[in-house]
C-alpha cells in the first residue's frame, strides 16, 4: 500500500490585503468584520501595499483566531523567506464587479426593549446580524467575479468560462454555468448551489470541491441541485419542473 494519498478536498483561503501597517487599527477592523460573519479560523493569505513587520502581523492574526498560511508575492515576500514562510505567486485577479441589486436583511441577536438609553440602543446595533441577498441581471463575462462575503447571490443569466461566483450563502443561477461557482465561502456547509444548466469549470461548497471531468455526466446541461451530504460530499440532484 503506498504511503501518500492524493484526495480532492480542496481549502479555500481569504485573502487580506492591507493597506496600513496600524495593528491596532488592524484588529479593530478585524475584529468588527469577524464580529459579522463567520471567518473564525479561516485560512488567510496575506498580501500587504505597505511595509509591515510579517511576524506581528501574523501572530496578530493568530490571536483573531485566523490562520495566516502563506503571503503573496511582494512586499513581504523578503521577510516570508527569512523565516520560511509559504509565498504564493501574484495571480492577475478577477475584475470583481457590482452586483444589479443588494437586498440587506437585518436580524437583531437580542430581543429588543424599548429604552431611551443612548448606550442601549448602540449595543442593540452592534448585536445585529446583516444577510445581503445579491442580484445580477447580466451575463457574467470572462475575467468578471460577483462576490457575497455576507449571504446570497442570484443570477438571472448565466456565467460565462473563465467567470466566478462566491458567497457565504446560497447561489441560485437561472442560466447556463460554465465558470466557477463556489458556495458556503468561510466554511458554511449547509449553503447550497441552484442552476439552469451545469457545464461548469467547478463547483464548491464549504472547501469540498468537483471539476468539471469529475462532474458525473447525467447531471451535465441540466437544472441541478447541489449541496453537502452528511459525510460532507458534494451530492448532485437533477431538479424537477
Amino acid at each position: 500500500m503506498a504511503d501518500i494519498r492524493i484526495t480532492g478536498r480542496m481549502v479555500n483561503f481569504t485573502r487580506l490585503t492591507f493597506d496600513t501597517n496600524d495593528h491596532n487599527a488592524i484588529r479593530q477592523q478585524l475584529a468588527a468584520m469577524m464580529n459579522e460573519t463567520s471567518y473564525q479560523g479561516a485560512l488567510v493569505i496575506l498580501d500587504s501595499t505597505v511595509e509591515q513587520e510579517l511576524i506581528a502581523l501574523i501572530q496578530l492574526l493568530i490571536s483573531l483566531d485566523l490562520q495566516p498560511m502563506g503571503v503573496i508575492d511582494g512586499i513581504l515576500e523578503e521577510q516570508a523567506r527569512a523565516i520560511q514562510f509559504p509565498i504564493l505567486p501574484a495571480d492577475r485577479p478577477l475584475q470583481r464587479i457590482k452586483a444589479t441589486k443588494e437586498q440587506t436583511v437585518e436580524t437583531p441577536t437580542k430581543d429588543s426593549t424599548n429604552t431611551t438609553d443612548q448606550a442601549a440602543k448602540v449595543t442593540q446595533q452592534q448585536t445585529t446580524i446583516q444577510h445581503i441577498t445579491s442580484y445580477h441581471d447580466e451575463i457574467l463575462r470572462t475575467g468578471q467575479c460577483l462576490v457575497q462575503d455576507h449571504g446570497d447571490i442570484i443570477l438571472t443569466a448565466g456565467i460565462n468560462s473563465g467567470s466566478e461566483v462566491i458567497a457565504s450563502g446560497n447561489i441560485h443561477i437561472y442560466g447556463i454555468v460554465r465558470g466557477r461557482v463556489i458556495a458556503g465561502a468561510g466554511g458554511n456547509s449547509a449553503a447550497r448551489i441552484f442552476c439552469h444548466s451545469l457545464e461548469a469549470e467547478l463547483v464548491s461548497i464549504a472547501g469540498t470541491y468537483c471539476v468539471a471531468d469529475d462532474i458525473p455526466a447525467e447531471f451535465l446541461k441540466k437544472s441541478v441541485h447541489i449541496y453537502l451530504n452528511d459525510q460532507q460530499e458534494l451530492e448532485f440532484s437533477v431538479l424537477q419542473f
